[in-house]
């Protein structure tokens, strides 16, 4: 397709970093112009110190209102009458690199930044396109999660909400975002980290006859639920209420549920990308439901 001459004319004056997003954008990637340091540019006058009020959800994939490269990864565009015109056209003439948005486009950077934490990724995580860093290796995945960083030592998370600087296209082929990595910006519920120091609390009683023959009879169908809630491939927030009610209308009368059975359910549902509050809703919607 023919470049608009208003294009045609920034790309005379930009230098490298212009035409490299334009391809990016045309292949699906929103991208942002970085300064040097790695830093995005500045937010404009108008939205300095969020005067603006910032976007309605910073979270969510898309980009600024504000017509200048503001905000950061909101930013990210892959409109090129946007990315070739002003005011864009002078933030890539000092621009240092260009940076991406991986959640705009349904990806996943693991971003892994010393030889322990690759050596780490080399035995835990499933192979995948791979790009070298300055530092270390982005490790690329489809799917978009909410970023995090330090999830372990020397490995961060981008993708919802963070960007990333592009260095290529890399070497192996997109593998689909695996749970271990869903799992790595998860925050441990409370109650498991109750468990794991041996303090299980248990739940209130209901009054209810204990249907429970065995210790084992409550740990197997804690952990039939678990699995449930591991191989749920869709509809996952519906699964985990359902799972919820089936454990709490089986075992949530007598008081034998104990903050380490919660724990282990909450953590199965983080897993699979649920949030600390939407865990909290499901159980508590359960409960209600059972008038527990």
């Amino acid at each position: 397709m023919t470049q608009p001459t208003a294009i045609r004319r920034v790309l005379a004056t930009t230098g490298e970093h212009l035409p490299t997003a334009l391809r990016l954008a045309s292949d699906g990637l929103p991208v942002l112009p970085l300064r040097r340091g790695k830093l995005p540019f500045g937010n404009c006058p108008t939205c300095a110190h969020n005067a603006c009020g910032g976007r309605p959800n910073m979270k969510a994939p898309g980009p600024c209102a504000c017509p200048h490269p503001c905000h950061a990864w909101a930013a990210a565009t892959t409109d090129p009458h946007v990315i070739g015109s002003p005011p864009w056209a002078s933030a890539w003439q000092h621009a240092a690199a260009v940076a991406y948005h991986p959640g705009g486009a349904d990806l996943t950077v693991v971003d892994l930044d010393d030889p322990a934490a690759i050596q780490w990724a080399h035995e835990t995580l499933p192979a995948t396109r791979i790009v070298s860093t300055t530092r270390g290796e982005h490790w690329i995945y489809q799917g978009a999660m909410q970023s995090a960083n330090s999830v372990r030592p020397g490995v961060d998370i981008k993708s919802l909400g963070a960007y990333a600087r592009w260095l290529g296209n890399g070497a192996g082929a997109t593998a689909s975002l695996p749970d271990p990595v869903r799992a790595l910006a998860v925050k441990e519920p409370v109650s498991a980290r109750t468990a794991r120091q041996g303090r299980t609390v248990p739940l209130r009683g209901y009054g209810g006859e204990c249907p429970h023959r065995t210790p084992t009879y409550l740990d197997r169908g804690v952990s039939m639920a678990v699995q449930r809630i591991t191989e749920a491939r869709s509809a996952v927030h519906a699964t985990v209420y359902r799972t919820f009610l089936a454990v709490l209308s089986t075992h949530g009368r007598c008081g034998c549920l104990t903050d380490t059975h919660v724990g282990r359910l909450f953590t199965a549902a983080q897993a699979k990308g649920e949030s600390p509050r939407h865990c909290t809703e499901a159980w508590t919607n359960a409960l209600t439901t059972l008038g527990l």
